[in-house]
């Protein structure tokens, strides 16, 4: 039997472009080549889609990058790749898309995947659409009995009164990756410039209650009745609010925090959080992987921070880091979510 010809998409037109090529980076360091005949395609952050040699932070320059298109046909397939004024045909039987944030996680690219009709790791359109909006993950999770944060929305069409909001509460696009654009705000005076920031990213805003908690992360594989968690951490903060990604070094660690894996947790408070996690997850229509955000709060119950639908593969991330140390290495985890994908679990 011969290797499986995988697409790997990176890049993209999000704030998360940079991230996305050190994720993809990874997957390449990691991908087993005995089994898989991988196929690279950056998307530039203008647009553009290029076939080339592998992620790097030059990638445009130095891998040899040719258009290429994803062919909307379900006859093609797979990919047209533009060499000598013709177009080539390369035929996929997966694609991963290693994309963060808009464009990469919110339903746009699966929903082309889908028209494509060529089977793809992670989750689908809608729980995607789902899980990138905040105020829409935070109604279907209350739905299932979890708790959320309180929160209110800001739009265009609509503003909030200040006066009205118990202090502090933080300020976050309502759809975007990672904590670009998130504010925490301490009092009425400081809100208007943390909404503005937050519209740079978004033009829906959610303003949400400060809980009080641990910030603990549960990483999540699989589909239905099959999921797996990796061991839990916790974020170690040494003051302020866990920003991710926004660092210039952040391989070299990050200026307030650092992940406790598996988190100094009581047992239980971690057998808690896998089990909310799996609720969470199946709530939401999530396959493949995510990664669940919860709070625990000193009195042992836990509260819906976020769900990533792509967490980062990186070097540092979180994700791959929880399951290694559950003993499943990043070349593992990429092994089962093609399984699952091929055995028609993907939604």
């Amino acid at each position: 039997m011969g290797r499986l010809k995988i697409g790997i998409l990176f890049g993209g037109l999000s704030e998360e472009h940079p991230i996305s090529i050190k994720s993809a980076s990874e997957v390449a360091k990691n991908l087993d080549l005995e089994k898989y005949e991988p196929f690279y395609i950056g998307i530039t952050q203008s647009g553009s889609w290029l076939l080339c040699d592998g992620p790097a932070a030059d990638w445009e320059q130095t891998a040899n990058p040719r258009p290429a298109i994803l062919s909307p046909d379900r006859g093609t397939h797979g990919l047209l790749v533009l060499d000598e004024g013709k177009y080539e045909t390369i035929a996929l039987d997966v694609v991963l898309p290693v994309l963060h944030g808009k464009f990469g996680e919110d339903g746009t690219v699966q929903g082309l995947l889908e028209f494509s009709g060529i089977p793809y790791v992670g989750c689908d359109a809608p729980s995607s659409v789902m899980c990138i909006d905040k105020s829409l993950t935070y109604s279907v999770v209350r739905s299932a009995g979890i708790a959320t944060p309180n929160f209110h929305i800001v739009t265009a069409d609509n503003d909030i009164d200040a006066d009205k909001l118990t202090y502090p509460v933080f300020v976050k696009p309502a759809r975007s990756g990672s904590s670009f654009g998130v504010s925490k705000v301490s009092s009425k005076e400081e809100l208007p410039a943390a909404l503005a920031e937050a519209r740079q990213y978004d033009g829906k805003i959610l303003i949400e209650e400060a809980v009080v908690g641990a910030e603990i992360g549960c990483s999540v594989l699989g589909s239905g009745d099959d999921l797996l968690t990796g061991e839990v951490d916790r974020v170690a903060l040494t003051h302020g609010f866990f920003k991710i990604h926004q660092e210039e070094s952040p391989e070299t660690g990050s200026e307030n925090s650092s992940f406790i894996v598996p988190a100094d947790i009581p047992e239980e408070s971690s057998t808690l959080v896998k089990e909310t996690a799996k609720v969470i997850y199946r709530a939401l229509g999530c396959s493949g992987l995510a990664r669940v955000d919860l709070f625990l709060k000193e009195d042992g119950s836990v509260v819906l921070n976020e769900v990533n639908t792509l967490p980062g593969l990186t070097s540092y991330s979180r994700y791959p880091r929880m399951m290694a140390a559950a003993g499943i290495p990043l070349g593992e985890v990429i092994d089962r979510l093609v399984a699952l994908t091929l055995e028609g679990r993907n939604g």
